[in-house]
């Protein structure tokens, strides 16, 4: 049961790939949850590949909640995509694609647009943020007192331990690190849901060709979304594949299924090597303040399930 009190609406800023689109069908298939609406941010790929696909995904999958877009770039430097992992549109098949078609483009400025929505709720926010920091971090070096509305900032990035972009940093993080300190030094609730929590939570080839099994057109767009996806692992698909932003989304809806403890988090911005990395000091109050929740240990079982019973709703 979800207890009264708890939020039940997000809104989900994302760099739209395919791990991003599972995870807004976890929230948006997952009752009673809902999204008041979608910021983008260039990440995976270059921001017009990243609007495409989530206007393809939200005429495919029926989302009218607004979707605006937003950084084209990082607060600093140059935009470093993920291309040559995800495919050229960040969405690597087994066969289908999304369909062409397209819904409306809300607005071309979500910063704008986070900062409305912030200004007029009449409670705490949640955000989740599935990639790059960086227009969380400008709303926020725009008007600084939207911190306080953000109630939480569920936060697929960083790492405890190593990278995968680098040796020492994880993709979203490394590809703009200013904009989590900005984000840190606001006083944002932020919990972070790290490669090393992500990599607890593992998909199967077997798991989409159970999608497959609901035979529908959605079925097979999931389940060649899905094996494509595990295919990243290994290309014959035999090795399972972590879950990456579906599971902070699902540890936003089923919050049981994941662990949190207080830490001091940083990012590195200078070093020659370690760019990007997230510095997590866990000996806190004794070394430093708490200023971020950093996820810890995962219910493989509870969050696998969340996602893919999510994405068989979704598929019918």
């Amino acid at each position: 049961m979800h207890p009264s009190n708890a939020p039940t609406s997000a809104w989900i800023d994302t760099d739209m790939g395919f791990d991003d689109l599972a995870a807004v069908l976890t929230v948006t298939q997952t009752p009673p949850w809902r999204v008041d609406g979608m910021s983008l941010v260039a990440g995976n790929a270059p921001l017009e590949v990243v609007v495409d696909n989530a206007l393809r995904a939200a005429a495919c999958f029926g989302w009218d909640f607004p979707i605006h877009a937003g950084s084209d770039g990082p607060l600093v430097g140059e935009l470093v995509t993920a291309q040559n992992i995800l495919g050229a549109d960040a969405m690597a098949s087994a066969g289908r694609s999304l369909p062409r078609a397209r819904a409306a483009l809300a607005s071309s400025d979500a910063v704008a647009a986070l900062i409305d929505h912030l200004s007029a709720a009449d409670q705490p926010v949640t955000l989740l943020a599935l990639g790059p920091l960086t227009n969380i971090a400008r709303v926020l070096q725009t008007r600084p007192a939207l911190a306080a509305r953000i109630g939480q900032l569920m936060w697929m990035g960083g790492s405890a331990g190593p990278g995968n972009h680098t040796a020492a940093a994880e993709f979203n993080a490394a590809v703009d690190p200013e904009s989590i300190n900005a984000v840190l030094d606001a006083g944002v609730a932020l919990h972070m849901v790290g490669l090393d929590a992500c990599r607890q939570v593992r998909v199967h080839a077997a798991d989409a060709e159970a999608l497959r099994a609901a035979g529908t057109d959605k079925a097979e767009l999931l389940a060649d979304l899905l094996l494509g996806y595990v295919r990243i692992a290994s290309p014959a698909g035999a090795l399972p594949m972590s879950l990456y932003d579906p599971t902070a989304a699902a540890a936003l809806v089923a919050p049981k299924g994941m662990s949190f403890r207080p830490a001091h988090l940083v990012a590195e911005c200078q070093g020659e090597h370690t760019r990007g990395m997230t510095v997590v000091e866990w000996r806190v109050p004794r070394r430093a303040a708490a200023n971020a929740e950093v996820a810890s240990v995962a219910d493989e079982a509870l969050l696998r399930r969340v996602v893919l019973d999510a994405l068989a709703r979704a598929a019918r």
